[in-house]
């Protein structure tokens, strides 16, 4: 595939930064080669420290059919980089002192009162035990509440969720609060508490902060959290005025071949959904998760906007479980490796780079999303960075390690 020019974009002096630039442009060569290759259509990447951005290119097409260059204001589905805004507006009502952290939800939603645990059995009859305890706030912050993800495809209690409209996704047409209840119905996966188990937990989050703060979840997202930072293309669909600017979605084929998965024209994204999933409904720009970012870094405040407090934030990125995941029962899935990462409050939080097997910094946060999108946030090295990709599923290329030790590779200060 022909890639496209390198992108005039503004950046500060790497050298300043304490960023080496000739190692900094291997990521510039690993772009390149990634779509020279057919591997991906496009992508970009910004990175930032120390406040200001040392590297942000653009390379290949948005759009293979139409020929749009990937640039740096094209818009992607981001998909579970949403869960990081969603633990923010959630940890803002828990500022103003709404609930506890360990509050049972029943609290705000009694419909998951006497939940009961699948042990065994099929689709007609399903063998359960009484929950041994209420599942908690911090529980669906942290993915332990004993939920799953329909997608998953590995247990009966995903395979009743998909059998009985358990999905917050893009073709919904039920309203948050009706998939909800749908939710409550049925058995949990594992005890709350003892597994961590990626789920619908934080679009069960989105229905918590409209519960309790009496306004829809998307609006509540976008008045109080995205507006304020600046975010101005992020949102739960793209206007008509933008959507020249959406990427196309693809798959990438056993034949190592790109094909369309969701078209720019015509997305669900490019329509006001049913739901505002606050586990995957989001797209955003590099330039706008970036200052999500910085937000992250700079403690709950941005650009003289606070709505967070040091110690809150402090709170979300520390490892709330017991251990790393792997130690947490055996997860199906995650955007990130099981050994040596644990999970804050919206967050993966690295433990141990050498347990994970990977370069990094012990307390840096992460997160990714279905088509290939990641972020990472080092508060140690005041360094965030931010690729964008459109490519389902997240597992076809090992792209989020490699640009962590290109990344890393270039930090000499």
């Amino acid at each position: 595939m022909q890639d496209t020019p390198v992108q005039d974009l503004p950046v500060t002096d790497p050298k300043t930064l304490g960023l080496c630039p000739e190692r900094l442009e291997r990521v510039d060569g690993w772009m390149r080669r990634l779509v020279a290759e057919g591997k991906l259509a496009g992508l970009s990447v910004m990175l930032s420290r120390r406040g200001e951005t040392a590297f942000f290119r653009a390379h290949g097409l948005a759009d293979i059919a139409r020929a749009t260059p990937f640039a740096a204001d094209t818009i992607t589905r981001i998909y579970s980089m949403t869960k990081p805004l969603t633990s923010v507006a959630v940890m803002m009502l828990y500022e103003e002192g709404r609930f506890q952290l360990d509050d049972p939800i029943t609290r705000f939603l009694p419909e998951f009162t006497d939940m009961r645990v699948f042990t065994s059995g099929n689709r007609v009859k399903a063998e359960t035990v009484p929950a041994q305890r209420p599942i908690t706030i911090r529980d669906l912050l942290t993915h332990t509440a004993g939920f799953t993800y329909g997608f998953m495809e590995a247990t009966l209690v995903d395979a009743l969720y998909r059998q009985n409209g358990v999905d917050f996704g893009e073709n919904q047409d039920a309203s948050l609060a009706e998939v909800v209840a749908r939710l409550a119905r049925q058995p949990l996966l594992a005890q709350p508490g003892a597994e961590w188990n990626y789920s619908v937990a934080t679009d069960l989050l989105g229905h918590l902060v409209a519960v309790v703060s009496g306004q829809e979840f998307g609006d509540f997202l976008k008045t109080k959290v995205i507006d304020p930072l600046g975010m101005v293309d992020t949102d739960f669909y793209v206007p008509a005025d933008k959507v020249s600017r959406l990427a196309a979605n693809y798959s990438l084929f056993r034949d190592r071949s790109l094909k369309l998965y969701d078209d720019a024209v015509g997305s669900r994204f490019s329509a006001k959904p049913a739901i505002a999933s606050g586990g995957g409904g989001l797209v955003s720009t590099a330039s706008d998760y970036m200052r999500f970012c910085r937000f992250i870094l700079g403690r709950g405040a941005l650009d003289g906007v606070r709505l967070l407090g040091r110690k809150t934030v402090e709170l979300m990125l520390m490892n709330h479980l017991g251990g790393d995941l792997a130690s947490m029962g055996q997860p199906r899935f995650s955007e990130s490796s099981y050994t040596g990462i644990g999970f804050g409050l919206g967050f993966s939080v690295m433990l141990d780079p050498a347990r994970a097997q990977i370069v990094g910094t012990p307390g840096e946060v992460a997160w990714g999303g279905l088509a290939s999108t990641s972020f990472w946030i080092d508060p140690a090295e005041d360094l965030a960075v931010v690729m964008l990709a459109q490519l389902i599923p997240s597992s076809a290329l090992p792209i989020r390690r490699e640009l962590r030790v290109l990344t890393y590779a270039a930090l000499v200060e």
